[in-house]
Protein backbone atom coordinates (compact mmCIF):
# COMPACT_ATOMS: atom_id res chain seq x y z
CA UNK A 1 0.00 0.00 0.00
CA UNK A 2 1.26 3.23 -1.00
CA UNK A 3 -0.11 6.56 0.80
CA UNK A 4 0.58 10.29 -0.47
CA UNK A 5 -0.06 13.68 0.81
CA UNK A 6 1.91 16.20 -1.59
CA UNK A 7 1.15 19.70 -1.46
CA UNK A 8 4.07 21.58 -3.70
CA UNK A 9 3.96 24.85 -5.85
CA UNK A 10 5.19 25.42 -8.86
CA UNK A 11 5.07 28.37 -10.26
CA UNK A 12 1.27 29.47 -10.62
CA UNK A 13 0.46 25.86 -10.73
CA UNK A 14 -0.31 24.24 -7.22
CA UNK A 15 -0.33 20.50 -6.80
CA UNK A 16 -2.15 19.46 -3.82
CA UNK A 17 -3.57 15.67 -3.71
CA UNK A 18 -4.07 12.89 -1.31
CA UNK A 19 -4.79 9.17 -2.02
CA UNK A 20 -3.58 5.42 -1.02
CA UNK A 21 -3.30 3.13 -3.89
CA UNK A 22 -3.18 -0.97 -3.05
CA UNK A 23 -2.13 -3.75 -5.35
CA UNK A 24 -2.62 -4.24 -9.51
CA UNK A 25 -2.73 -0.83 -11.38
CA UNK A 26 -3.69 2.21 -9.79
CA UNK A 27 -4.10 4.84 -12.99
CA UNK A 28 -3.55 8.34 -12.94
CA UNK A 29 -6.21 9.72 -15.41
CA UNK A 30 -6.57 13.38 -16.26
CA UNK A 31 -5.71 16.05 -19.20
CA UNK A 32 -2.25 17.53 -19.56
CA UNK A 33 -1.32 19.94 -17.44
CA UNK A 34 -3.01 17.98 -14.89
CA UNK A 35 -0.31 17.11 -12.67
CA UNK A 36 -0.03 13.71 -13.00
CA UNK A 37 3.67 13.74 -14.71
CA UNK A 38 4.27 15.97 -11.40
CA UNK A 39 2.85 13.23 -8.78
CA UNK A 40 4.77 10.40 -10.26
CA UNK A 41 8.39 12.14 -10.28
CA UNK A 42 7.41 13.19 -6.31
CA UNK A 43 6.98 9.21 -5.84
CA UNK A 44 9.94 8.76 -7.58
CA UNK A 45 11.99 10.89 -5.60
CA UNK A 46 13.19 12.75 -8.58
CA UNK A 47 11.62 16.00 -7.45
CA UNK A 48 11.51 16.90 -3.87
CA UNK A 49 7.34 18.43 -2.90
CA UNK A 50 7.42 21.27 -0.46
CA UNK A 51 4.92 19.60 1.69
CA UNK A 52 5.01 15.52 2.08
CA UNK A 53 4.21 12.70 3.33
CA UNK A 54 5.02 9.65 0.97
CA UNK A 55 4.78 6.12 2.58
CA UNK A 56 5.14 2.18 1.04
CA UNK A 57 3.80 0.23 3.42
CA UNK A 58 5.08 1.29 6.76
CA UNK A 59 8.60 2.93 4.96
CA UNK A 60 8.63 6.20 5.09
CA UNK A 61 10.13 7.33 1.79
CA UNK A 62 8.91 11.33 2.08
CA UNK A 63 8.20 13.46 5.49
CA UNK A 64 8.85 17.26 4.87
CA UNK A 65 7.84 17.27 8.55
CA UNK A 66 10.27 15.28 9.98
CA UNK A 67 12.75 15.94 7.22
CA UNK A 68 12.51 12.58 6.01
CA UNK A 69 13.56 11.95 1.96
CA UNK A 70 14.70 8.78 0.85
CA UNK A 71 16.32 9.15 -2.49
CA UNK A 72 15.14 7.46 -5.77
CA UNK A 73 17.61 4.71 -5.42
CA UNK A 74 16.67 3.34 -1.87
CA UNK A 75 13.39 3.32 -2.78
CA UNK A 76 13.47 0.79 -5.82
CA UNK A 77 11.32 1.86 -8.31
CA UNK A 78 10.83 0.59 -11.72
CA UNK A 79 10.27 3.57 -13.90
CA UNK A 80 8.96 2.92 -17.51
CA UNK A 81 8.90 6.64 -19.70
CA UNK A 82 6.53 7.49 -22.57
CA UNK A 83 9.71 6.32 -24.92
CA UNK A 84 12.12 3.04 -24.22
CA UNK A 85 15.18 5.17 -23.20
CA UNK A 86 17.32 2.05 -23.55
CA UNK A 87 21.11 2.49 -24.17
CA UNK A 88 21.59 2.25 -27.92
CA UNK A 89 25.39 1.07 -27.69
CA UNK A 90 23.75 -1.95 -25.79
CA UNK A 91 21.81 -5.57 -27.37
CA UNK A 92 18.29 -6.00 -25.50
CA UNK A 93 19.65 -8.88 -23.44
CA UNK A 94 22.91 -6.24 -22.23
CA UNK A 95 19.91 -3.88 -21.17
CA UNK A 96 17.90 -6.41 -19.58
CA UNK A 97 21.17 -7.31 -17.35
CA UNK A 98 21.24 -3.48 -16.47
CA UNK A 99 18.29 -3.81 -14.56
CA UNK A 100 19.21 -6.68 -12.75
CA UNK A 101 22.20 -4.49 -11.32
CA UNK A 102 19.94 -2.55 -9.30
CA UNK A 103 18.25 -5.16 -7.52
CA UNK A 104 19.45 -6.21 -4.27
CA UNK A 105 21.36 -9.18 -3.43
CA UNK A 106 19.22 -12.13 -2.65
CA UNK A 107 16.30 -10.48 -3.64
CA UNK A 108 15.50 -10.89 -7.08
CA UNK A 109 11.49 -11.64 -7.61
CA UNK A 110 12.09 -12.59 -10.87
CA UNK A 111 14.27 -14.42 -12.90
CA UNK A 112 15.49 -12.94 -16.65
CA UNK A 113 14.07 -16.25 -18.09
CA UNK A 114 10.60 -15.68 -16.54
CA UNK A 115 10.75 -12.04 -17.90
CA UNK A 116 11.61 -13.26 -21.36
CA UNK A 117 8.81 -15.40 -21.75
CA UNK A 118 6.23 -12.90 -20.01
CA UNK A 119 6.69 -10.03 -22.23
CA UNK A 120 7.73 -12.31 -25.37
CA UNK A 121 11.25 -10.94 -26.13
CA UNK A 122 13.40 -14.11 -26.62
CA UNK A 123 13.87 -13.22 -30.46
CA UNK A 124 15.00 -9.91 -29.46
CA UNK A 125 17.65 -10.21 -27.06
CA UNK A 126 20.90 -10.30 -29.54
CA UNK A 127 19.38 -6.91 -31.50
CA UNK A 128 20.04 -3.44 -30.42
CA UNK A 129 17.49 -0.67 -29.86
CA UNK A 130 18.04 0.88 -33.76
CA UNK A 131 16.04 -1.72 -35.42
CA UNK A 132 13.61 -2.85 -32.45
CA UNK A 133 9.98 -1.14 -33.07
CA UNK A 134 8.93 1.01 -30.50
CA UNK A 135 6.46 -1.90 -28.94
CA UNK A 136 9.51 -3.67 -28.61
CA UNK A 137 11.33 -1.05 -27.16
CA UNK A 138 8.75 -0.79 -24.44
CA UNK A 139 8.50 -4.35 -24.02
CA UNK A 140 12.20 -4.52 -23.01
CA UNK A 141 12.13 -1.77 -20.74
CA UNK A 142 9.54 -3.26 -19.05
CA UNK A 143 11.60 -6.32 -18.66
CA UNK A 144 13.92 -4.11 -17.40
CA UNK A 145 12.67 -2.69 -14.77
CA UNK A 146 11.16 -5.51 -13.41
CA UNK A 147 14.45 -7.61 -13.08
CA UNK A 148 15.29 -4.45 -10.65
CA UNK A 149 13.27 -6.07 -8.09
CA UNK A 150 11.15 -3.22 -7.54
CA UNK A 151 8.70 -2.85 -4.72
CA UNK A 152 6.30 -0.25 -7.14
CA UNK A 153 6.31 0.12 -10.88
CA UNK A 154 5.76 3.60 -12.27
CA UNK A 155 4.95 3.56 -16.25
CA UNK A 156 4.50 7.29 -17.32
CA UNK A 157 2.17 7.17 -20.51
CA UNK A 158 4.35 3.80 -21.88
CA UNK A 159 2.04 3.80 -25.09
CA UNK A 160 1.36 7.63 -25.96
CA UNK A 161 4.60 7.10 -28.52
CA UNK A 162 2.87 4.00 -29.79
CA UNK A 163 0.63 3.90 -32.72
CA UNK A 164 -2.72 1.96 -31.93
CA UNK A 165 -1.31 -1.42 -33.75
CA UNK A 166 1.52 -1.07 -31.86
CA UNK A 167 -0.38 -0.20 -28.32
CA UNK A 168 -2.54 -3.09 -28.96
CA UNK A 169 0.20 -5.26 -29.21
CA UNK A 170 1.91 -4.12 -25.77
CA UNK A 171 -1.61 -4.05 -23.72
CA UNK A 172 -1.66 -8.00 -23.15
CA UNK A 173 1.75 -7.53 -21.20
CA UNK A 174 1.06 -5.28 -19.29
CA UNK A 175 -1.99 -7.45 -18.45
CA UNK A 176 0.05 -10.05 -17.59
CA UNK A 177 2.62 -8.16 -14.65
CA UNK A 178 -0.88 -7.10 -13.48
CA UNK A 179 -2.13 -10.59 -12.84
CA UNK A 180 1.13 -12.58 -12.78
CA UNK A 181 3.92 -10.68 -11.62
CA UNK A 182 1.93 -8.89 -8.61
CA UNK A 183 3.79 -5.88 -8.62
CA UNK A 184 2.02 -2.74 -7.60
CA UNK A 185 1.54 -0.40 -10.97
CA UNK A 186 0.80 3.13 -10.96
CA UNK A 187 -0.01 3.88 -14.38
CA UNK A 188 -0.65 7.31 -16.06
CA UNK A 189 -2.98 7.82 -19.24
CA UNK A 190 -5.28 10.07 -20.56
CA UNK A 191 -6.46 7.22 -22.79
CA UNK A 192 -9.98 5.73 -21.67
CA UNK A 193 -9.28 2.38 -23.64
CA UNK A 194 -6.18 1.66 -21.24
CA UNK A 195 -7.56 2.99 -18.00
CA UNK A 196 -10.89 0.67 -18.75
CA UNK A 197 -8.73 -2.21 -19.88
CA UNK A 198 -5.78 -1.97 -17.13
CA UNK A 199 -6.82 -0.25 -13.94
CA UNK A 200 -8.47 -1.63 -10.63
CA UNK A 201 -8.93 1.66 -9.63
CA UNK A 202 -8.32 5.19 -10.91
CA UNK A 203 -7.79 8.84 -9.50
CA UNK A 204 -8.91 11.64 -11.38
CA UNK A 205 -6.74 14.58 -11.39
CA UNK A 206 -7.42 18.17 -12.41
CA UNK A 207 -5.71 21.19 -11.56
CA UNK A 208 -3.77 19.64 -9.46
CA UNK A 209 -6.30 18.24 -7.21
CA UNK A 210 -8.39 15.02 -6.77
CA UNK A 211 -11.47 15.29 -8.78
CA UNK A 212 -12.93 11.31 -8.42
CA UNK A 213 -11.69 8.29 -7.17
CA UNK A 214 -12.89 4.64 -7.15
CA UNK A 215 -13.07 1.50 -9.13
CA UNK A 216 -13.30 2.21 -12.97
CA UNK A 217 -17.01 1.56 -13.44
CA UNK A 218 -17.64 4.09 -10.48
CA UNK A 219 -15.56 6.73 -11.88
CA UNK A 220 -15.69 5.87 -16.13
CA UNK A 221 -18.19 8.93 -16.54
CA UNK A 222 -16.10 11.55 -15.24
CA UNK A 223 -13.08 9.89 -17.34
CA UNK A 224 -14.74 10.17 -20.62
CA UNK A 225 -16.28 13.33 -20.14
CA UNK A 226 -12.66 15.03 -20.15
CA UNK A 227 -12.12 13.89 -23.52
CA UNK A 228 -13.10 16.94 -26.00
CA UNK A 229 -15.12 15.56 -28.99
CA UNK A 230 -16.54 12.25 -27.05
CA UNK A 231 -19.57 11.69 -25.21
CA UNK A 232 -19.19 10.28 -21.86
CA UNK A 233 -19.52 6.94 -21.91
CA UNK A 234 -20.27 4.26 -19.02
CA UNK A 235 -18.20 0.89 -17.98
CA UNK A 236 -20.18 -1.94 -16.43
CA UNK A 237 -18.82 -5.00 -15.02
CA UNK A 238 -20.73 -8.04 -16.84
CA UNK A 239 -19.82 -12.22 -16.87
CA UNK A 240 -19.39 -14.40 -19.97
CA UNK A 241 -22.36 -16.30 -20.44
CA UNK A 242 -22.15 -18.00 -23.46
CA UNK A 243 -21.28 -17.86 -27.33
CA UNK A 244 -23.98 -18.09 -30.06
CA UNK A 245 -21.88 -19.77 -32.66
CA UNK A 246 -24.78 -19.49 -35.85
CA UNK A 247 -25.22 -15.91 -34.94
CA UNK A 248 -21.26 -15.41 -33.90
CA UNK A 249 -22.18 -13.61 -30.88
CA UNK A 250 -21.16 -13.84 -27.41
CA UNK A 251 -24.02 -13.21 -24.38
CA UNK A 252 -22.68 -11.45 -20.74
CA UNK A 253 -24.59 -11.29 -17.64
CA UNK A 254 -25.57 -8.33 -15.77
CA UNK A 255 -27.45 -8.85 -12.42
CA UNK A 256 -30.39 -11.38 -13.46
CA UNK A 257 -30.13 -9.51 -17.03
CA UNK A 258 -28.14 -10.84 -20.36
CA UNK A 259 -26.41 -8.87 -22.84
CA UNK A 260 -25.63 -9.75 -26.07
CA UNK A 261 -22.40 -8.30 -27.70
CA UNK A 262 -19.75 -8.69 -30.36
CA UNK A 263 -17.99 -12.79 -30.30
CA UNK A 264 -15.26 -11.91 -27.95
CA UNK A 265 -12.66 -14.33 -27.68
CA UNK A 266 -13.27 -15.41 -23.82
CA UNK A 267 -13.97 -18.46 -21.68
CA UNK A 268 -17.32 -18.98 -19.91
CA UNK A 269 -17.11 -17.43 -16.51
CA UNK A 270 -15.05 -14.34 -17.60
CA UNK A 271 -15.27 -11.27 -15.73
CA UNK A 272 -15.23 -8.34 -18.14
CA UNK A 273 -16.11 -4.76 -18.57
CA UNK A 274 -18.19 -3.27 -20.70
CA UNK A 275 -17.65 0.01 -22.47
CA UNK A 276 -21.36 1.95 -23.55
CA UNK A 277 -21.31 5.74 -24.98
CA UNK A 278 -23.93 7.64 -23.34
CA UNK A 279 -25.10 8.20 -27.45
CA UNK A 280 -25.65 4.71 -28.10
CA UNK A 281 -28.25 4.15 -24.94
CA UNK A 282 -32.20 4.62 -25.57
CA UNK A 283 -34.73 5.05 -22.90
CA UNK A 284 -38.02 3.19 -22.50
CA UNK A 285 -40.89 2.44 -20.21
CA UNK A 286 -41.66 -0.82 -20.73
CA UNK A 287 -39.39 -3.93 -22.59
CA UNK A 288 -40.00 -4.28 -26.31
CA UNK A 289 -39.75 -7.69 -28.31
CA UNK A 290 -40.58 -5.99 -31.65
CA UNK A 291 -37.22 -4.04 -31.68
CA UNK A 292 -33.50 -4.49 -33.39
CA UNK A 293 -31.85 -3.49 -30.23
CA UNK A 294 -31.18 -6.64 -27.98
CA UNK A 295 -29.91 -5.16 -25.04
CA UNK A 296 -32.66 -3.77 -22.71
CA UNK A 297 -31.42 -3.35 -18.89
CA UNK A 298 -34.08 -2.56 -16.68
CA UNK A 299 -33.36 0.21 -14.24
CA UNK A 300 -33.82 2.91 -12.45
CA UNK A 301 -33.55 6.86 -13.36
CA UNK A 302 -30.90 8.58 -10.41
CA UNK A 303 -30.49 12.00 -11.72
CA UNK A 304 -31.07 14.11 -14.89
CA UNK A 305 -28.53 16.77 -15.86
CA UNK A 306 -29.48 19.49 -18.88
CA UNK A 307 -27.22 19.76 -21.63
CA UNK A 308 -29.14 22.83 -23.51
CA UNK A 309 -30.96 20.64 -25.81
CA UNK A 310 -30.21 17.24 -24.76
CA UNK A 311 -30.51 15.60 -21.41
CA UNK A 312 -27.75 13.34 -19.40
CA UNK A 313 -30.32 10.02 -18.02
CA UNK A 314 -28.42 8.62 -15.08
CA UNK A 315 -30.27 4.96 -14.86
CA UNK A 316 -28.98 2.47 -12.01
CA UNK A 317 -29.03 -1.03 -13.88
CA UNK A 318 -28.65 -3.62 -10.80
CA UNK A 319 -26.31 -1.51 -8.92
CA UNK A 320 -24.44 0.43 -11.95
CA UNK A 321 -24.91 3.47 -13.60
CA UNK A 322 -25.68 3.58 -16.74
CA UNK A 323 -25.72 7.14 -18.91
CA UNK A 324 -28.12 7.82 -21.84
CA UNK A 325 -27.62 10.61 -23.60
CA UNK A 326 -31.34 11.96 -24.91
CA UNK A 327 -32.77 14.99 -26.48
CA UNK A 328 -34.73 17.20 -23.95
CA UNK A 329 -38.13 16.40 -25.69
CA UNK A 330 -37.60 12.79 -25.30
CA UNK A 331 -37.09 13.26 -21.52
CA UNK A 332 -40.15 15.13 -21.08
CA UNK A 333 -42.07 12.34 -23.92
CA UNK A 334 -41.30 10.34 -21.12
CA UNK A 335 -41.97 12.58 -18.21
CA UNK A 336 -38.65 10.99 -16.86
CA UNK A 337 -37.96 11.79 -13.31
CA UNK A 338 -35.68 10.13 -10.26
CA UNK A 339 -37.02 7.24 -9.02
CA UNK A 340 -38.73 6.27 -12.26
CA UNK A 341 -38.31 2.84 -13.62
CA UNK A 342 -37.03 2.34 -17.19
CA UNK A 343 -35.20 0.30 -19.72
CA UNK A 344 -31.94 1.14 -20.96
CA UNK A 345 -31.72 -0.24 -24.74
CA UNK A 346 -28.43 -0.28 -26.81
CA UNK A 347 -27.45 -2.46 -29.64
CA UNK A 348 -25.02 -5.82 -29.99
CA UNK A 349 -23.38 -4.28 -32.67
CA UNK A 350 -22.24 -1.20 -30.60
CA UNK A 351 -20.70 -3.56 -28.39
CA UNK A 352 -17.84 -5.03 -30.32
CA UNK A 353 -14.12 -6.53 -29.06
CA UNK A 354 -12.65 -3.16 -28.51
CA UNK A 355 -15.54 -1.94 -26.02
CA UNK A 356 -15.13 -5.27 -23.96
CA UNK A 357 -12.15 -5.74 -21.48
CA UNK A 358 -11.33 -8.54 -19.67
CA UNK A 359 -11.69 -7.66 -15.85
CA UNK A 360 -8.21 -7.61 -13.53
CA UNK A 361 -7.62 -11.13 -11.45
CA UNK A 362 -9.95 -12.65 -14.01
CA UNK A 363 -6.53 -14.91 -15.33
CA UNK A 364 -5.82 -16.10 -18.66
Amino acid sequence: MITARVRHRQGDFILDVAFEAGGGVTALFGPSGSGKTSLVQMLAGLTRPQDALIRFGDMAWNDTEKRVFLPPHRRRIGYVFQEGRLFPHMTARQNLHYGRFFAPRGEGRISEEEVVSLLGIGKLLDQRPVTLSGGEKQRVAIGRALLAAPRLILMDEPLSALDRARRQEILPYIERIRDEVKIPVIYVSHALDEVARLANRVILLEEGRVRAEGEPHAVFPELSSEQDGMAPQSLLEATVAGHDTRFGLSMATIGDSTVTLQPVDLPIGTPVRIRVPSTDVMIGLERHADLSALNQLAGTVTGLESQGRNVMVSIDCHGQRLLARITLLSAERLALAPGKPVFALFKAVTVDGGSVYRAPGSGA
